[in-house]
């Protein structure tokens, strides 16, 4: 008998009021498909265990059946961690506020090799949460910054300064031919139509506007050395797992060409070796007060591995693509 999600998925005693919607292959529209992993909320330990298929025409995984976005928005709460706004961390807080302002100047200094960032620059950033990337960008180099979230009440200093629409991106009604640059920092493994959010995509963006997709990387060995616990396999926010055949073939093929492929990406690959571990020793539920001490202390002892980090396939993967 051919594989059946919706069936499997009865098999997993999640709790009653979750309802389900099967969908076919993101990247190729196939219904068939082989079961690959099941996945749950390692990070916050909430409740539920989801179901990832495997495409049997194009190979991309992804969730099916998944929660409708009516049920994904309360697993976006105040604990989700790129919504978290707690700033105290004690003694720590000067090391913390440096981590997190690294990673916005990683982005940046990303993107500073493929678009060039001034006052007339237009940046669009799809799932900006609290918006730290886009004023370091407003900051650093005066440009004109917009974010898109679907999280309501979203609130941090200085947010007012971001032309902010809420709701989903590809419904947002936004000007054409407009931005220089299009960045979705971990958004695209979330999206809930991965294709029409390419196609607004490119059609917000000038005809030499880029478009750069990080996302964690499915084929990488922080994958191959956690499987279901991998910090990747975030479910059900993640709506989809990448490879690098299937991020290159899907953004090709809803009208970008790809201009360079990075295996790695701002996002720290650390805090995958550290949280996949946590889960393995630990289970689910990663209580940030607790760990802060452990996470900074690893960091420094395995600083010789991470400095090596664009050439070993750890957990990261960018796109920087243009309109086709």
């Amino acid at each position: 008998m051919p594989f059946d999600p919706l069936n499997e998925i009865k098999k997993l005693g999640n709790p009653e009021h979750f309802n389900y919607e099967e969908v076919p292959c993101y990247l190729c529209g196939n219904s068939t498909s082989e079961k690959f992993l099941v996945g749950e909320e390692d990070l916050t330990g909430k409740e539920g265990r989801f179901l990832y298929v495997k495409c049997s025409g194009c190979g991309l995984v992804y969730q099916n059946p998944r929660l409708p976005v009516s049920q994904i928005k309360s697993f976006y709460d105040s604990e989700y961690i790129a919504h978290r706004k707690k700033k105290n961390w004690g003694i720590l807080t000067p090391l913390y506020e440096w981590a997190m302002s690294k990673h916005d100047r990683d982005k940046v200094q990303l993107v500073k090799k493929y678009v060039q960032l001034n006052e007339h620059t237009k940046v669009m950033d799809v799932g900006c949460a609290v918006g730290t990337f886009l004023l370091h960008l407003q900051k650093k180099h005066k440009s004109h910054i917009s974010g898109v979230d679907f999280k309501e009440g979203l609130n941090f200093p200085g947010f007012d300064q971001i032309s902010f629409y809420e709701g989903l991106f590809h419904e947002q009604n936004l000007p054409e031919n407009h931005f220089d640059l299009v960045t979705m920092w971990h958004f695209f493994e979330h999206d809930y139509n991965p294709v029409d959010t390419l196609k607004q995509a490119r059609k917000i963006l000038k005809k030499e506007g880029k478009l750069i997709i990080e996302v964690p990387r499915l084929d990488s060995f922080t994958f191959r050395l956690f499987g279901n616990k991998w910090p990747g396999v975030q479910a059900p926010q993640h709506t989809a797992l990448y490879s690098k055949k299937t991020i290159v073939e899907m953004v090709e093929k809803n009208g970008f060409k790809v201009e360079q492929y990075l295996p790695y990406g701002a996002f720290p690959p650390y805090f995958y070796i550290f949280t996949g571990t946590y889960f393995r020793m630990f289970g689910k539920g990663l209580n940030l007060d607790r760990i802060i001490f452990p996470y900074f202390t690893g960091q420094l002892l395995l600083t010789p591995v991470l400095l090596l980090q664009k050439y070993l396939n750890l957990s990261m993967q960018t796109v920087i693509c243009r309109p086709n």
